[in-house]
């Protein structure tokens, strides 16, 4: 018997109506129910590598909020770095660090320890034993760009500064560590496809740093090339792809990467992007998270803004960027009931 998915509907470039939705880091530290379990854990990293908790984890927002579309694995996009052969941890209050930084060390004295994904896996396939079946599994990985830029640093910066000098002063070297990335995440994602993944994002949280020929050099083409083999491996399971901070770049990223639908950031009008982008690819997005945090009459306008704006092409809604930690359970569930008709 065949089961009505509402999100994979629109990934397949259906419209619906009212628009199914998801939210970026939706299971995560605003949930009481998430630091609970984190109190309990420990670390992030242990909650990553306990399979039992990361598919806790992940399930957690749907329970809450039950008419959420999709529920997104729980992990890091710092996981494919770490099975490439580098150290991470994560700092409280300062955020995640690999070792050593590539801007000082050798790609290849890294010994890869892709045993490191195995509970990835198993977290896939529990969130898919256990999901109500008209729920949509989305997997995910770090696009190259964004990985690297944490690779050659050593932790994340404002402007990615190191990542574009080292692109800059030695593209050749530079680009060893993208094809690194590049090869591991296509086995990575297909691995999460194989263990029950129904649809999958590419995060290119830093794309926005890059000039238009950068962007073309280091995210365009990379992420074309990871969404041509992983369509070749599974033709049926939609790629979203999500360059936060492409701006204008972004109608030449629709075009040129192959994926099935654009996330688009707070930045971006949504009147200009429904424009812009391709009929043929679905956008996803794009409320700004402040105006979440925010709720009451602002919320309401700025959903408004967003719905009426996509209201003639096929559309996924959703943040900007992640859901903020000090978000008020009542605005998610203020902002659901808008945009599915309740109120």
């Amino acid at each position: 018997m065949l089961v009505d998915k509402p999100l994979l509907a629109v990934l397949r470039g259906e419209r619906r109506d009212p628009a199914p939705m998801w939210m970026m880091r939706q299971a995560g530290r605003y949930l009481p129910e998430y630091r609970a379990l984190r109190a309990e854990k420990g670390s992030f990293l242990n909650l990553v590598y306990e399979p039992e908790a990361a598919a806790e984890i992940t399930l957690q927002p749907l329970r809450r909020f039950p008419q959420l579309d999709a529920a997104i694995l729980f992990s890091d996009i710092l996981i494919v770095p770490y099975a490439i052969g580098q150290d991470l941890t994560f700092i409280a209050g300062e955020g995640p660090r690999l070792s050593p930084p590539l801007v000082e060390a050798a790609l290849d004295d890294l010994a890869a320890q892709p045993d490191r994904l195995d509970p990835i896996y198993d977290t896939v396939a529990r969130v898919k034993a256990a999901l109500e079946p008209s729920k949509t599994l989305i997997g995910f990985a770090g696009s190259p760009w964004t990985v690297a830029t944490y690779m050659v640093a050593g932790q994340g910066s404002r402007d990615q500064a190191e990542a574009r000098r080292l692109a800059y002063a030695d593209p050749g070297r530079f680009g060893a560590i993208i094809q690194r990335i590049e090869a591991l995440t296509i086995e990575y994602l297909s691995k999460q496809v194989e263990a029950g993944a129904e649809a999958l994002q590419l995060f290119d949280s830093w794309a926005g740093s890059l000039s238009p020929a950068q962007f073309e050099r280091w995210v365009v083409a990379p992420t074309a090339r990871i969404i041509a083999a992983l369509k070749g491996l599974h033709p049926d399971t939609p790629i979203i792809g999500f360059p936060k901070g492409a701006g204008g770049k972004l109608p030449a990223y629709a075009r040129e990467v192959g994926a099935d639908a654009i996330g688009v950031d707070e930045t971006v009008d949504p009147v200009w992007a429904a424009t812009e982008l391709p009929q043929a690819v679905a956008v996803q997005g794009n409320l700004d998270p402040l105006a979440l945090i925010a709720g009451g009459e602002e919320l309401n306008s700025a959903v408004r803004r967003v719905l009426d704006a996509f209201a003639d092409r096929p559309h996924i809604f959703n943040l900007g960027h992640g859901i903020l930690q000090d978000t008020p359970i009542a605005n998610v569930e203020q902002l659901i009931a808008l945009v599915k008709g309740d109120k």
